[in-house]
């Protein structure tokens, strides 16, 4: 007698669930960068050193031009025509080498560690990831740099109120100087984006942004004068200087025209960084 063993059917396999698939969208990418920057802790410090030297030089050189009207002492050239706007606007030359060495850092710090790899993996494009990281920081600059400017202008005219260099908000120039300086120091914050995506190097994008801020305007400076009327009004701190200057003389350029001089500084940084970013690998 034989038995024949039942025949079993195999269960079927237990279907894997499928990954959701994740569209690479500008919004993405904007959060994705969003949080890039502000896991960073040289965020928070850089960013506090920008804000706190424009608040802080602005508050000294406020203290000591009314010291020096108390007591009657000779003034420097520097606090002759000074006022409550241009005191209160006296860090700025600080504050933008933190807010533009930020910026190289935001960009070049993903290629000295490497993540720069799978930021490029996730968005393939990758012109999207430059334009996330400027416009990210830029907008953020632009909040806390216009935000610091206005705290300054108020504390200087507190302190500044019975003296000649008194201003208020409502005096003419001061709201436009003051919206003014505050874009400024974004678009250097963007500029230094550029640079650090650009050159992929932190030592020199900082190196390149020093130069072009500071040593080249002193460069000019040995020029014959004719020479520097025609080339100092288009450098990139004299341009972004005429867009938050109360009065202008004739070489300088207005404020409109600064702002379209700096904005087409800002895009040629942006353009070269986007071109080899397109070109080559990382």
């Amino acid at each position: 007698m034989s038995t024949i063993a039942p025949s079993t059917t195999p269960a079927p396999a237990a279907e894997r669930p499928t990954r959701p698939v994740h569209k690479v969208t500008g919004a993405r990418v904007l959060r994705s960068e969003w949080a890039k920057m502000w896991s960073l802790r040289s965020t928070w410090i850089t960013l506090g050193l920008g804000l706190l030297f424009l608040v802080a030089f602005g508050l000294i050189a406020a203290f000591q031009f009314k010291a020096r009207i108390d007591s009657g002492r000779h003034m420097d050239r520097d606090f002759a025509d000074a006022t409550a706007l241009s005191l209160s606007l006296f860090g700025t030359n600080f504050a933008q080498l933190a807010l533009g060495v930020l910026g190289v850092l935001i960009a070049a710090g993903e290629y000295s560690t490497g993540m720069i790899r799978s930021t490029l993996a996730a968005v393939p494009r990758r012109l999207p990831v430059l334009w996330s990281k400027a416009a990210v920081y830029g907008a953020v600059a632009l909040l806390a740099a216009t935000a610091a400017v206005f705290a300054a202008f108020l504390a200087d005219s507190g302190i500044l109120s019975a003296t000649r260099a008194a201003m208020t908000l409502s005096d003419r120039g001061v709201v436009r100087s003051l919206f003014g300086a505050g874009l400024y120091l974004a678009m250097v914050g963007v500029i230094g984006v550029a640079l650090g995506a650009l050159l992929r190097s932190v030592a020199g994008g900082i190196s390149v942004l020093v130069a072009s801020l500071m040593l080249v305007p002193g460069l000019v400076s040995l020029l014959p004068s004719s020479w520097q009327d025609h080339i100092g009004p288009y450098l990139p701190s004299h341009a972004g200087e005429s867009m938050f200057a109360l009065h202008h003389t004739t070489p300088e350029l207005s404020p409109g025209a600064g702002l379209l001089v700096f904005a087409l500084w800002t895009a040629v940084a942006l353009t070269g960084a986007a071109a080899r970013l397109v070109r080559s690998d990382a």
